[in-house]
């Protein structure tokens, strides 16, 4: 924690974070209005900080900040966003900090005229190209990994915007799904590995772009299709089309999505995620049974996987942890100490439910194990007689460099601990950790045609994490984005 004017500040908030969501409609007369709403179904991606930018076709106006997407945007606000076009961006820091020059959409102006970017994902070698175009006189205004593409783009001599913005694409390495605005042109891009989810929907004559599904839900857009891993999609006066620019990859959609990041009402990849964390759940019933006399969820985000390990175990399901859905990141503890004092502010226990039974807890995933011990102590308060940890997902032991924010390896408890040497730290009377086999079969996934990225459990990472020298780059500028996009693909 640290110490604020506010009061304290939790910074061992004992979860992964994904980096962002971003989202994007053009040929909407309320273009601010339904971007703000796909914002606000994308809340869960990032807490951070929020921000807009419309066109109305000549100028591009940009309000951002730190803060939730519904304190940020008032009707005051968004009256004063006018446009047909929009794209937007809520974000949880990995690159950059928590700093609130790091919020976007980015908007950048230039003889070429104005662009705005907003960026889910990382660039893992950012920092030594960055380290590179600064020694050439480019100048940063944030520490946001982002700020690079926008920088990579200025130096490209292609002609037009496709072109410089593949040209910059092809100088990274990492994860990124993408929404650029011109005056004239909404362009979504997604890396050729497809780390992070990306999709295109309809809104009457409007076409939407966002990295969920659920958003479209909201504003009553009819889901098309999945931006595909390494597509260029191009809208603007003439339609959408496409364009595959990129050297193809073996698609590694980050499996974390379907464990914690995205919403359960959300599909990826034409897969439901509320089935999917169904799946581990049973799975993770056949691989690790007890004897007990209720299943209950660490909610929210255990929830799916503890109804399905109940379905499959025979073990009656129950509500035995009530989730506040009004705590922030603020708040006053007081002078004289609360035992586990923030989980209790987040988690309050059943008694009557609890009391003297055989309890089985299913949660996501164990980080720290910091949280996963107070959960546990609290079950125990409640009067539990034995308390049996469950986790849908494998024990997870290497950081994340795709756009996930994850402590050092050093942090993470499983990484240099057995399985019952977790077990001890955290303090229940059983672990069960879903197997990696289990996990991919729950997404219907084989071994012979993996199609998801596990580094964070497997340490197999699919782009090599290394500060690439910059004399092994390819030279910046040389004009081949225009080529690159010369074969498109109309929708």
């Amino acid at each position: 924690m640290r110490e604020t004017g506010a009061g304290t500040v939790r910074t061992d908030d004992d979860r992964f974070h994904d980096a962002c969501g971003v989202f994007g409609v053009y040929g909407h007369a309320e273009a601010a209005n339904i971007a703000y709403l796909g914002l606000h179904a994308l809340q869960h991606r990032g807490q951070e900080s929020a921000g807009l930018a419309v066109s109305d076709g000549r100028r591009i106006r940009l309000h951002r900040g730190p803060g939730l997407v519904g304190d940020l945007f008032t009707a005051p606000v968004i009256a004063g966003l006018p446009g047909d076009r929009a794209i937007g961006h809520v974000r949880y820091s990995t690159a950059g900090g928590s700093d609130a020059s790091c919020a976007q959409p980015i908007v950048v102006r230039s003889s070429r005229g104005a662009l705005a970017l907003a960026h889910n994902g990382n660039l893992p070698d950012a920092a030594e190209m960055r380290r590179c175009l600064e020694a050439e006189g480019s100048i940063f205004q944030s520490a946001s990994d982002s700020e690079l593409i926008v920088h990579l783009m200025a130096r490209s001599t292609a002609g037009t915007l496709v072109g410089r913005i593949v040209e910059a694409l092809s100088r990274v390495e990492g994860s990124w799904s993408l929404v650029f605005l011109s005056e004239r042109q909404l362009i979504a891009a997604r890396d050729p590995f497809g780390f992070r989810p990306l999709s295109l929907g309809r809104l009457g004559g409007a076409v939407v772009v966002a990295s969920e599904s659920v958003a479209f839900d909201l504003i009553d857009a009819a889901f098309e299709r999945d931006v595909a891993a390494g597509e260029v999609v191009v809208i603007d006066e003439e339609g959408v089309r496409s364009c595959f620019p990129f050297p193809p990859r073996p698609r590694r959609l980050c499996i974390f999505e379907h464990v914690y990041f995205a919403r359960p009402d959300s599909v990826l990849d034409g897969v439901s995620v509320a089935d999917v964390r169904r799946r581990f759940g049973a799975r993770l019933a056949e691989e690790h049974p007890v004897e007990a006399d209720v299943v209950i969820a660490v909610p929210d985000s255990g929830t799916p996987a503890a109804l399905g390990y109940a379905e499959r175990s025979g073990v009656p399901f129950g509500l035995g942890l009530v989730r506040s859905h009004y705590v922030g990141r603020t708040f006053i503890e007081p002078q004289q100490a609360i035992r586990n004092f923030g989980v209790k502010l987040k988690l309050n226990p059943v008694r009557a439910l609890l009391a003297g039974r055989r309890v089985v807890v299913v949660d996501d995933s164990i980080v720290r194990g910091t949280t996963s011990r107070k959960i546990v102590q609290l079950l125990r308060h409640a009067g539990a007689r034995e308390v049996h940890l469950r986790v849908s997902s494998p024990p997870t032991r290497w950081p994340c460099f795709y756009g996930m924010d994850t402590p050092t390896r050093e942090e993470l408890v499983a990484a240099s601990r057995s399985i019952e040497a977790v077990r001890d730290f955290v303090g229940c009377d059983s672990l069960g950790y879903l197997s990696l086999a289990g996990l991919h079969a729950a997404v219907g996934d084989v071994p012979e045609s993996k199609r998801f990225c596990d580094a964070c459990f497997s340490g197999d990472y699919p782009v090599a994490v290394r500060d690439p020298a910059c004399g092994r780059s390819p030279r910046i500028g040389d004009g081949r984005g225009d080529e690159a996009v010369g074969r498109e693909v109309r929708r």
